[in-house]
């Protein structure tokens, strides 16, 4: 079927194309992928400034209005439970100006620790900043 033959030729180029460009820490050109690994091996801190929502894989997401992280998004909504913010559901989501801050002593140690034993596992602990695919708006899940 020739439509059948150009839907194999489109995913043909798509797969020869991500397998000429690469997409593993091996990279040595500067791309936002490699970006994003070389961000990987920075300790957490509480001299780096985190958005709310960060997330940094064995961790969860940054909470900047609580200075910590945790597991689910901030304002994350699921039905029966309501919204998640802080460590905590509430029937509200948390209004805050507080959009970056810099964790908590105890925060970024617990997340530095976190990050270790799921990197020691076998595990990725590349940083992820949602995007396609991703799922990093509030509205179930």
């Amino acid at each position: 079927m020739k439509r059948s033959t150009t839907i194999r030729l489109v995913l043909s180029g798509a797969l020869a194309g991500s397998a000429l460009t690469g997409c593993g820490p091996e990279e040595t050109t500067t791309t936002a992928s490699t970006q994003a690994v070389s961000q990987d091996v920075d300790a957490i801190t509480t001299s780096e400034s985190y958005t709310n929502n960060h997330h940094v894989q064995g961790v969860g997401y940054y909470h900047a209005p609580y200075h910590s992280w945790w597991p689910h998004p901030y304002n994350y909504y699921l039905p029966g439970r309501g919204y998640y913010h802080g460590g905590n559901w509430s029937d509200q989501p948390h209004s805050s100006g507080l959009t970056s801050s810099q964790p908590t002593s105890s925060a970024a140690r617990q997340a530095q620790t976190a990050r270790s034993a799921t990197s020691s596992s076998g595990h990725s602990s590349a940083i992820s900043r949602g995007g396609f695919g991703g799922s990093s708006h509030s509205g179930g899940g």
